[in-house]
């Protein structure tokens, strides 16, 4: 019995232990943060400026001596820097806990054309990898599954919600689409292998059950009220009126060639790549049909053995230099509990050819712009949303980088996480 006791109320202790905090309260009282470096996200910045705002909504940017207004609330941010919330596109953060465990996988389904999968139903707000991403400044994401050849539809969320409904910035922005490759290169990342042509007929095949299937969905499209319901072509009826992007998962340039093709093709008013490895060598056409990039993680090997190694670096710099709006993703391996190093790569990119003021609009108004959410979010400009962050030093640098305070919409959410409860837990232990 008493051995049964004890298990009950390790578990207890154990559960309260892993609590997330609980999701900030609206903005009642107004706030102003003065003194600081504030970064617009647009290129501009004000050194001894201030950032204002009420109810949620930013109602002043500019330099501190400016400021007229009275607020209830004054942050003293001298000597600091304020940035926009970082914006994370092509996410799985709540899809899936841990890797390990099969229980807390849910970013893909099964079948081949998936469109009417929503990440958003499996979003899970209590992850306890959200809290430790929010403290790098990673205040919204676009949660995307994965897995098919279309592999579902895709929500931006803001990072302190009590759930999947108080959590979309929007909901539903695009269909994603992982576009057959041409060539696989074998091997793994330490040690890449050979590059060997991919089955053609399993290929061909792909790509005309592609263009079937986009068929159906554009007929479906251009009738307003169907004899039946299908739940598939209906997720995709955005694609051909503008209300969605058509995300499409590519990075070798004849892959991004075909994609491009076919989406113009097949009627799809805005498609985005993401991935884009090749990208700056087919900007021409990326930039004639208006296409945007979700670019791949930077701190990664090059795909080819004769590319330079440092390839992936200059890649942001290659993009801006060929006129193509891009923004920055973390996908791939461990990219859940690495999303918080996001900012870290827009330092990459600054060191490889960015000014520090592009890369930073590489994770700010430009990912929110190619999102769709810039209307509210991206920038510090009067009008939108007041999501945003003070840090100690530089937000781009990591040995610089300490968040003191952040909000998103105004309100002023907690930056504790499990990993500051474990460090300070030990830090009584071993000081």
């Amino acid at each position: 019995m008493r051995a049964l006791i004890s298990i009950i109320a390790w578990c207890a202790f154990a559960i309260a232990f892993a609590q997330r905090p609980s999701p900030a309260p609206a903005q009642t009282r107004s706030v102003l943060v003065k003194g600081g470096t504030v970064h617009v996200g647009d290129g501009r910045t004000f050194d001894d400026g201030a950032v204002g705002f009420r109810n949620g909504t930013i109602d002043f940017v500019g330099y501190e001596y400016a400021v007229k207004a009275a607020y209830d609330t004054v942050i003293d941010a001298k000597g600091k820097q304020v940035y926009p919330g970082f914006i994370l596109p092509d996410a799985t953060l709540g899809l899936v806990e841990i890797d390990a465990v099969h229980a807390s996988e849910d970013e893909a389904e099964l079948g081949d054309m998936e469109p009417e999968v929503r990440a958003l139903s499996a979003y899970n707000t209590d992850s306890q990898i959200i809290p430790t991403v929010r403290d790098n400044g990673v205040l919204l994401a676009q949660i995307t599954p994965r897995g098919n050849t279309i592999s579902g539809t895709s929500s931006i969320v803001q990072l302190d919600a009590w759930n999947n409904n108080d959590a979309p910035v929007r909901k539903d922005d695009g269909v994603h689409l992982n576009w057959p490759v041409a060539f696989e290169t074998t091997g793994w990342w330490a040690e890449q292998g050979s590059t060997e042509k991919e089955d053609s007929e399993k290929r061909t095949k792909t790509l005309a059950q592609l263009n079937e299937f986009f068929q159906r969905a554009k007929a479906y499209s251009g009738t307003s009220s169907p004899e039946k319901t299908d739940l598939r072509l209906d997720a995709m009826r955005g694609l051909f009126n503008g209300d969605k992007a058509l995300y499409v998962h590519a990075n070798g340039a004849r892959e991004i060639q075909e994609a491009v093709l076919f989406a113009r093709d097949m009627g799809v008013k805005r498609m985005v790549l993401v991935g884009g490895h090749d990208a700056w060598r087919v900007a021409d056409l990326l930039r004639d049909r208006k296409v945007d990039v979700v670019l791949q993680r930077l701190h990664t090997l090059p795909q080819r053995e004769d590319e330079d190694v440092d390839l992936p670096y200059r890649l942001p710099a290659l993009l801006k230099e060929r006129g193509i709006r891009f923004c920055l993703s973390y996908t791939g391996d461990m990219e859940r509990m690495g999303a918080r190093n996001l900012g870290f790569l827009a330092g990459t990119a600054s060191a490889y050819g960015l000014s520090p003021e592009d890369a930073l609009r590489s994770i700010t108004l430009d990912a929110a712009t190619i999102l769709g959410i810039d209307r509210r979010y991206g920038s510090l400009e009067a009008g939108k949303s007041a999501t945003l962050f003070i840090s100690q030093g530089d937000a781009l640098d990591m040995a610089t980088n300490q968040v003191d305070a952040a909000f998103i919409d105004g309100r002023r959410i907690s930056l504790d996480n499990r990993q500051k409860a474990l460090w300070k837990q030990y830090e009584e232990k071993y000081k």
